[in-house]
């Protein structure tokens, strides 16, 4: 039903995720960010409360294992939750259900971690992983590359209809968050062409956000 990715950028110090479903508007229940605190993903009959509690675990000083660990301690049905987590320094953790539906698997390293559920295959997570790595340039490019990677493996076992690409940087919004809510063709394309028709203007929102009087023009008709 469900494949995702959690990340960290070394560099910039953003965090980012990035999921797909056959389910629509996945992205409205699964991907959650805090700047400086790190990205969460809940999915599998989603219980939306856990995302939010991880955050606020790891923003009370829990690395992602014990902070999921202390939210499905607490949290009821647990058998059908997948939850997995990235925190500030880079740690990772995963916990998948014994309820966890379908074909699921994951794969966590040091700054990225991918789990999924009723997969065509148990490689998906390996493969969005390594191309996570393995991609260069902004931490958006290499989410939108591991989606890829995971779909290109196999992804979900049936025909995926949502998507989106959620990443925060140093403010309390988000710096990105893209969504296709549904569609009958490649939600994951969608989310792609958006976020290539954004990457662009994303530093100019940003400034229109902080110091509207230095902002550019938005170039469309009627803005003089």
């Amino acid at each position: 039903m469900t494949f995702s990715i959690v990340a960290r950028c070394a560099d910039s110090g953003q965090f980012g995720m990035a999921v797909s479903s056959s389910s629509p508007a996945v992205a409205a229940r699964c991907a959650y960010a805090r700047a400086g605190v790190g990205a969460v993903a809940s999915q599998n009959v989603t219980d939306p409360r856990l995302g939010p509690g991880t955050l606020d675990a790891m923003a009370a000083g829990m690395d992602a294992k014990t902070a999921i660990a202390s939210v499905i301690a607490a949290a009821d049905h647990t058998e059908f939750r997948q939850l997995l987590a990235v925190d500030s320094t880079g740690q990772t953790d995963i916990f998948s259900g014994t309820k966890t539906l379908g074909i699921h698997a994951d794969c966590h390293s040091h700054n990225a971690a991918a789990a999924g559920n009723l997969l065509a295959n148990t490689t998906i997570p390996d493969a969005m992983v390594a191309a996570f790595h393995a991609a260069g340039g902004h931490l958006g490019d290499r989410l939108i590359a591991a989606m890829q990677a995971g779909l290109a493996a196999g992804g979900e076992a049936g025909d995926l209809h949502s998507a989106g690409l959620l990443i925060v940087d140093q403010q309390q919004w988000p710096l990105v968050d893209l969504r296709c809510d549904w569609t009958t063709y490649c939600p994951i394309a969608a989310v792609a062409t958006a976020w290539e028709i954004y990457k662009p203007q994303m530093d100019d929102y940003l400034t229109r956000a902080l110091n509207p009087a230095s902002a550019p023009s938005y170039a469309v008709p009627g803005d003089q």
